[in-house]
C-alpha cells in the first residue's frame, strides 16, 4: 500500500468500521481507516462485555469532562473510546431500532432518504438477530440476541412493572414502545463476546483484504485540502513528533464521533468563523454549526440495598429497559429507564450518599432532552481536549421528565412483587420527596448514557446550522463527508449505537453510488 488511497476513513468506531469494511468489498477499491487508539483484537478487556464498566475512565476512554454546569453535575465525564471500534467496544451492547417516528421526522426535515422505510432495510441488513419476526434480519455481520431471563430481581422487577401498570412489551419488534418493559436486546454473541462494529465488521476481514490497510495508533492532527477539495489527512507518525500525510484520491469520511468529528472539522478551518479567530484557526468555511447542537440522554439514578444476594452472573449487568411517556398524546417514549444489577454510586458517593455492594438501581434518563450544548476548540493545539458543554438541564422539561421518573420509580420498587428484594432506598433516600429536593438532589448526581450526537448535523438546503446535506456531504467543500452520531439532526429516543452502525452503512451505499454516476 502506498500513501494514496481511494478512500480514507478516519476514525475506526462504531461507524467508521463499518465504512472501510464495506468500501473495501470491491477489491479495486483501496482504503485506508485511521484509528488513534489500539486494536481491540485478543483484547479481553474490551472484547469480554461483562468488563465494560471498567473500560469508563482507562487507557481505552478519552475522558472528556464537561465545563462547569449551571444546572448540573460539573463532575460529569464524556467517555468516548480510544480503541478499534469505537464506542461500541465501549459501551453496554443495548441494541435498539430507532422508532420509525424518529426517523420519518428525520425525511421531513429536508433529509430524503432517511425514513424508516429506508433505513429499516440498513438494521435488517447489518443484523443477525433471534427476536421473531419477518422484519429482522438473519444473516447480517452484527450478531443480536435477547437477554435471557437469568437475573431473579429483574424478574421480580418486570413483574412489579406489570403490578404497576406497565405492561411486558416486546421490544424491536417493528412497533414503537411508548410504554412497556421487557429484557434488552444486546448485540453480543453467545460466548460473551461484544458484537462491536469492529468485532462484527473488521475482525473477519483483517489480513483478507489486500485493498484494506487498517492503522491504528494514528491520532489525525488535521484534514488536507487543495483549495476547497479536502485530499486527504494528516496523522501523528509513531516517533510523536513528526506528521505522516495520506491523500484521497476519491473522498475522505470522517467518523470521529460527536466530540472528535466537530474538533476535527474546526482545526481544519470548518466551523464559526469568530471562534476560529479567537483560537487562532484560519478560516476555510464559516460554518457556524459546527460543535452546536450537542444533544444527549442525561440520566439520573436511584438505588437501593438489596435483601437478598444479587446475581453474580449477567450479559452486561444493564439487562432490562423501562419506556413510558411523562404526558398524554405523545407518539414516542419521553422517558426510560436502564436497570442495574449493581451499585451505581459513581456520582453519589462523593456527595454522601450511602452505598453498598449488593444492591440495584433504576436509572431514568430523557429521551429527547430538549437542553443543548456546544463542543469548542480549547486552543488551536489539536492535543488539547476540547470544550464540551452539554448545558444540562438549562431547559425545565428535561428535569419534569426526570423527577417523574425518580416517582415512578419508587411506584415500581413499592409493588408487591418486589418486596423481597428492596431494602432501604440508599439515594436520593426516603427524605427527599418534593419536587424541589429531587431535582436538587438530580442536578448533583445526574449522569449521562453516554450518547452525545448531533454536532455536525445533516440538515434542508434551508437550515443556515446544518453541517451535512442529505448525503453527508460536509457543505462550503468537496470530498468531505461525516459518518457518525454526530450527523443526526436529532438524537433518537433510545440508545443509538445501531442507528449509529446503519448511518455507516447509509454513508457506504452512498459513496458507492456516486463513484459510479
Amino acid at each position: 500500500m502506498t500513501g494514496e488511497f481511494d478512500y480514507i476513513v478516519v476514525g475506526g468506531g462504531t461507524a467508521g468500521s463499518v465504512v472501510a469494511a464495506r468500501l473495501s468489498e470491491d477489491p479495486d477499491v483501496t482504503v485506508a481507516l485511521l484509528e488513534a487508539g489500539p486494536s481491540d483484537v485478543d483484547d479481553p478487556a474490551v472484547l469480554e462485555l461483562t468488563k465494560w464498566m471498567g473500560l469508563l475512565e482507562s487507557g481505552y476512554d478519552w475522558d472528556y469532562l464537561v465545563e462547569p454546569q449551571d444546572s448540573g453535575n460539573s463532575f460529569l465525564r464524556h467517555a468516548r473510546a480510544r480503541v478499534l471500534g469505537g464506542c461500541s467496544s465501549h459501551n453496554s451492547c443495548i441494541a435498539f431500532w430507532a422508532p420509525a417516528e424518529d426517523l420519518d421526522e428525520w425525511s421531513s426535515l429536508g433529509l430524503p432518504g432517511w425514513s424508516a422505510q429506508d433505513v429499516f432495510p440498513l438494521y435488517k441488513r447489518l443484523e443477525t438477530n433471534d427476536g421473531p419476526g419477518e422484519h429482522h434480519g438473519r444473516s447480517g455481520p452484527v450478531t443480536i440476541r435477547s437477554v435471557p431471563p437469568n437475573d431473579p430481581t429483574g424478574v421480580a422487577l418486570l413483574q412489579a412493572c406489570e403490578q404497576a401498570g406497565i405492561p411486558r412489551t416486546e421490544f424491536n419488534s417493528g412497533k414503537t414502545v411508548t410504554h412497556g418493559a421487557n429484557w434488552f436486546q444486546i448485540n453480543a454473541r453467545e460466548d460473551g463476546t461484544r458484537s462491536s462494529a469492529s468485532v462484527s465488521y473488521l475482525h473477519p476481514i483483517i489480513g483478507k483484504r489486500p485493498n484494506l490497510e487498517i492503522i491504528t495508533g494514528a491520532r489525525v492532527r488535521r484534514l488536507l485540502f487543495d483549495g476547497k477539495r479536502c485530499t486527504g489527512a494528516e496523522y501523528l507518525a509513531d516517533d510523536l513528533i513528526h506528521g505522516v500525510k495520506l491523500r484521497a484520491r476519491r473522498e475522505v469520511i470522517l467518523s470521529s464521533g460527536a466530540i472528535d468529528t466537530p474538533k476535527l472539522l474546526m482545526l481544519s478551518g470548518i466551523g464559526p468563523a469568530a471562534h476560529l479567530r479567537e483560537v487562532g484557526v484560519d478560516v476555510l468555511v464559516d460554518s457556524p454549526g459546527v460543535g452546536e447542537n450537542l444533544q444527549d440522554h442525561p440520566e439520573g439514578v436511584i438505588q437501593w440495598d438489596a435483601l437478598q444476594p444479587m446475581t453474580t452472573e449477567s450479559t452486561q449487568w444493564w439487562e432490562i429497559g423501562i419506556f413510558t411517556s411523562t404526558e398524554d398524546g405523545l407518539d414516542r417514549p419521553d422517558l426510560m429507564f436502564h436497570y442495574g444489577s449493581v451499585p451505581f454510586d459513581m456520582n453519589t458517593l462523593r456527595h454522601g450518599y450511602p452505598t453498598t455492594e449488593n444492591g440495584f438501581c433504576l436509572t431514568p434518563n430523557v429521551t429527547r432532552s430538549r437542553s443543548t450544548g456546544t463542543v469548542r476548540l480549547r486552543s488551536r493545539d489539536y492535543r488539547d481536549k476540547p470544550k464540551v458543554d452539554p448545558r444540562y438541564f438549562s431547559d425545565p422539561h428535561d428535569m419534569r421528565v426526570m423527577t417523574y421518573g425518580i416517582k415512578l420509580a419508587r411506584k415500581i420498587a413499592e409493588q408487591p412483587a418486589l418486596d423481597e428484594w428492596a431494602g432501604i432506598e440508599l439515594a436520593p433516600g426516603k427524605d427527599v420527596k418534593t419536587d424541589d429536593e429531587i431535582a436538587d438532589y438530580l442536578r448533583k448526581t445526574h449522569n449521562t448514557v453516554y450518547h452525545p450526537s448531533c454536532t455536525a448535523k445533516m440538515g434542508g438546503d434551508g437550515d443556515p446550522s446544518a453541517v451535512l446535506d442529505a448525503r453527508l456531504r460536509v457543505r462550503g467543500v468537496e470530498g468531505l463527508r461525516v459518518a457518525d452520531g454526530s450527523a443526526m439532526p436529532f438524537l433518537v429516543a433510545v440508545n443509538p449505537c445501531i442507528t449509529t452502525m446503519a448511518i455507516g452503512e447509509k454513508c457506504a451505499d452512498m459513496l458507492k453510488e456516486d463513484a459510479r454516476s
